[in-house]
């Protein structure tokens, strides 16, 4: 696979603006990136900026912490598929992964991928809350439930990927799913790296630097 088509181009901050969109849309069509990765709200204006590339609209469900009860979550990916997204990266519960209760993970992101049909689905993990045990049994939940990816990290917690979580993701995965790593990528090596330990898809802030690299 190309290089720039590992990339999620990410603009996720709570006060991006109408701007930072329509600039995150064009980078993404610069350098055809894989997606554009935006807050619900935004995806209607990535899908009009992206309509007639291969780029796709990634957004965010139950982000940032996971919160949320899983009928609001399906809610939420319905309603973003239906202004435009063609990928959905949701964050699991992660209290309930914290309390073992991997049977209700599996139950919550069955229900979202039920929402999203064949849309891809993203499971977000916070690996930096988990242990590597933990990590296992949300990986294998996410399987068992249907989701397309397992993703390590929102950014917005203590940390982000590493390249020991996403090697334990791939090899509980195998090639069933692919591995999203995210969270604190900024330069090619880092990237790299991550690709090397198994990552299938790199979402970043600094899509551009690393290209430019």
């Amino acid at each position: 696979m190309q290089f720039n088509k590992y990339f999620d181009h990410t603009l996720l901050k709570q006060d991006a603006t109408r701007e930072g969109i329509e600039k995150l849309c064009l980078e993404a069509k610069e350098y055809d990136f894989a997606s554009v990765c935006v807050n619900p709200d935004f995806v209607p204006l990535a899908a009009k900026l992206l309509k007639g590339t291969d780029v796709k609209v990634c957004t965010v469900i139950g982000f940032p912490l996971g919160a949320n009860v899983p009928e609001i979550k399906a809610l939420e990916a319905k309603k973003a598929i239906e202004d435009g997204a063609t990928e959905v990266d949701m964050v699991l519960n992660v209290s309930l992964a914290k309390q073992g209760d991997f049977d209700l993970i599996e139950k919550e992101i069955h229900l979202v991928k039920e929402a999203c049909g064949s849309i891809l689905l993203k499971v977000i993990l916070e690996t930096c809350l988990l242990t590597d045990e933990e990590i296992v049994s949300c990986c294998k939940a996410a399987m068992a439930a249907g989701a397309d990816y397992v993703k390590t990290s929102t950014g917005f917690s203590k940390g982000g990927a590493t390249t020991h979580a996403v090697a334990l993701m791939r090899k509980t995965v195998g090639d069933k799913l692919g591995v999203k790593a995210s969270g604190g990528i900024h330069s090619k090596a880092e990237a790299l790296a991550m690709i090397e330990a198994g990552a299938s898809r790199i979402g970043a802030s600094a899509s551009v630097a690393i290209m430019k690299e």
